[in-house]
């Protein structure tokens, strides 16, 4: 049932599903649904439990190669998530019913948080000062941000988007490096691990170009 409400509420948004249509497509009757969740609201909150532990597996990268493959991987599956459950990622980050409710509060922080662990422990950092922390939580809301503009017309290509996000981040950490020495000295040992193919090569290859 939790699957069926999931599919549903990922392509229409949950206001436009009722819970006749979910027992319908379940299969099973209305009042066998009220018998497990006493409304369309739990049943929802209940669907983003799954949808957020999909979308907070999605960060989780093996710890090899250079930084910014990784950061390229977690993003092209980032927007897949985003692609498959479009109006149920617009619903949850815009509005809903749902939304403003403490469960459904701890579900966004929770993957935000996810998000933010994963990458700390793709920087080495266990202990990050407050400038690092601002960089890294600073990143994430972007990536979030510009998934909900994707969405609303699709009129940027993902295959443009995706590095361009990796690169933001690279941006943000260099911005960050001009006052911050330990800051500065994490990203020197980042870039040095880069293959001259990188995203991150590729960035420093088009802002020189700029500059000349």
């Amino acid at each position: 049932m939790i699957g069926v409400a999931l599919e549903l509420f990922s392509r229409r948004s949950p206001d436009e599903v009722s819970i006749d249509e979910i027992a319908s497509a379940a299969g099973i009757s209305r009042p066998l649904v009220y018998h497990y969740f006493p409304g369309k609201l739990s049943l929802y909150e209940a669907a983003l439990q799954r949808a957020s532990d999909d979308l907070a597996a999605r960060f989780v990268e093996p710890h090899e190669g250079p930084l910014g493959a990784r950061l390229l991987r977690v993003m092209h599956r980032f927007f897949d998530f985003v692609d498959e459950h479009g109006p149920g990622f617009s619903a949850l980050m815009r509005g809903g019913p749902a939304v403003g409710s403490s469960a459904t509060n701890a579900l966004i922080d929770s993957v935000r948080q996810a998000a933010y662990v994963q990458i700390l422990s793709h920087l080495g950092v266990t202990d990050p000062s407050a400038r690092l922390e601002l960089v890294v939580r600073s990143w994430i809301s972007l990536a979030e941000s510009t998934a909900l503009i994707w969405l609303d017309g699709r009129r940027i290509p993902r295959e443009e988007l995706e590095p361009q996000l990796v690169n933001d981040f690279a941006a943000l950490a260099a911005v960050s490096a001009t006052y911050d020495e330990e800051i500065a000295a994490l990203l020197r040992r980042i870039v040095e691990a880069e293959p001259a193919d990188g995203p991150f090569a590729h960035l420093a290859g088009r802002l020189t170009a700029l500059a000349a």
